[in-house]
């Protein structure tokens, strides 16, 4: 990410003299600077090593339910990212259920230091496109989007975005930057046989893929461009297959392009691919590779978000690496986050990357380097503003909360205009009066059963409370 982070706090100015406390003061001196301490750095010098640790990790659930698995994953060993993998036709109102359960397990201070998750789907379109039902249109595949005007494919972006923010889903894994040659398409297993590029060429990748993007990016929802250097000259899936090499992009080629200009224009996640580029680094997949991650990522392009792998639990790629080394050599190699889609792997990562910190000061800095690019990337998201008590009290300072999450002005008064946009935002009938039908349909929207309230109770407040934590 590109852009200085300008959310602080007072309380976190830090004063800091030039000269040292013993020497005398001169006169005429300069004044002693001022250095500003983010949010970020504030709430990661606060965390416990296991607690920052878990920061490095996206683990998965279903898409339908929260598993006893990823509840342990957060409240044990603090993990601070979820996924929602599978595939989901229940629809919207049931996918905020969801993620208002999944964000509840981050408000213990014990767990993530009440740090909120980015909760993650794969959400590309066509064949990859995770959340589905009432309340998610069904997006075209990446190739046909590419066919559309640009200005149309970043509005349908913005919807799309939209609706995975009004869901509770802060971050998708995508868009997919993948350049796949005409000459690679009919062979290409992981991206051009589902359709998943944007066209054939890298100009119609960068320009296509960057409308996705910036759509996404303005509806609140973070995006990950994937997967770097690219993945459209391999024949195998690294998901299903081993040994999969591209032994023609070399660390300059065109097909590059588009993730540069998507660092450029700030996409806060990169995702690695597994595949091995042996013009690049024949040692190792570029997903442990200090070549790809440091030097042409981050020094080369400039990248200093969160670089994150692609599954690493159940990839036939990495079969030849135990958890915990797939989860150091990564980290090692200057990524930041770790994916995995087995829970069953998570302890044996997160227990490697905790005893090489503890013996390794080098791999211990990198810990803290890459927990604080995550904290950064959530600061940048909103997501380290005050959460609100879920006291289930209907309040005015929970109107104004209502009231920001619509983009009206903060009056902090429950008046008819109010009731209108949230009456619309929820499908009730916009009656601008808040009245049992309201309720009932807030319920739905909410994702919770009916209960045959006619007025706000404390249930259906505290699930509004939670649900608005999961729209900093």
């Amino acid at each position: 990410m590109k852009r200085t982070l300008a959310l602080t706090s007072a309380a976190a100015v830090l004063a800091v003299t030039a000269a040292s406390a013993s020497a005398a003061p001169t006169t005429g001196a300069a004044p002693p600077s001022v250095v500003t301490a983010s949010r970020a750095d504030q709430v990661h010098a606060a965390m416990t090593r296991d607690q920052r640790i878990g920061q490095l990790f996206m683990v998965a659930t279903p898409a339908d339910s929260v598993s006893a698995g990823l509840r342990s994953a957060v409240s044990e060993q603090h993990v601070g990212n979820v996924i929602l993998m599978g595939r989901s036709t229940s629809g919207a109102d049931h996918i905020r259920s969801v993620t208002t359960s999944l964000q509840r397990l981050t408000e213990p201070a014990d767990a993530t230091a009440a740090v909120p998750a980015f909760l993650s789907a794969d959400q590309e379109g066509g064949n990859v496109q995770v959340l589905q039902g009432s309340g998610f249109s069904r997006m075209p595949t990446a190739l046909s989007q590419g066919t559309q005007a640009t200005s149309t494919l970043q509005t349908n972006a913005v919807r799309w975005g939209t609706q995975l923010s009004r869901a509770g889903v802060n971050t998708n894994l995508g868009p997919v930057l993948d350049t796949v040659p005409s000459a690679y398409k009919a062979t290409n297993e992981p991206i051009g046989r589902w359709d998943r590029e944007y066209g054939a060429y890298s100009a119609t990748v960068t320009t296509k893929g960057g409308a996705v993007r910036a759509g996404m990016s303005r509806a609140g929802v973070a995006t990950t461009v994937k997967h770097f250097p690219g993945l459209g000259r391999v024949t195998g899936n690294t998901d299903t297959t081993s040994g999969v090499t591209d032994t023609v992009t070399t660390s300059t080629s065109a097909l590059l392009t588009p993730f540069s200009d998507a660092v450029t224009a700030g996409t806060p996640f990169v995702m690695m691919s597994s595949a091995s580029y042996s013009r690049i680094d024949s040692s190792q997949p570029a997903v442990f590779s200090p070549t790809v991650i440091r030097t042409i990522l981050r020094e080369r392009m400039g990248f200093d978000g969160v670089v994150m792998t692609d599954d690493v639990g159940n990839a036939k790629q990495l079969a030849a690496w135990t958890p915990g080394q797939r989860a150091t050599k990564f980290i090692d190699a200057g990524g930041d986050m770790v994916l995995t889609a087995r829970t069953d792997t998570l302890p044996q990562m997160v227990s490697a990357v905790r005893s090489r910190a503890a013996s390794d000061a080098t791999f211990r800095a990198k810990v803290d380097a890459a927990s604080l690019r995550v904290l950064r990337a959530k600061e940048a998201a909103g997501m380290l503003g005050t959460r609100m008590t879920p006291t289930g009290t209907f309040s005015p300072y929970l109107v104004g909360r209502i009231q920001r999450w619509l983009g009206k002005p903060e009056t902090r008064v429950w008046d008819s205009a109010t009731i209108t946009s949230l009456q619309w935002r929820i499908g009730a009938t916009t009656s601008g009066r808040w009245d049992p039908a309201s309720i009932r349909t807030l319920q739905d929207y909410l994702g919770i059963s009916r209960d045959g309230a006619t007025r706000w109770t404390p249930r259906t407040t505290v699930q509004l409370q939670r649900y608005l934590n999961t729209q900093l």
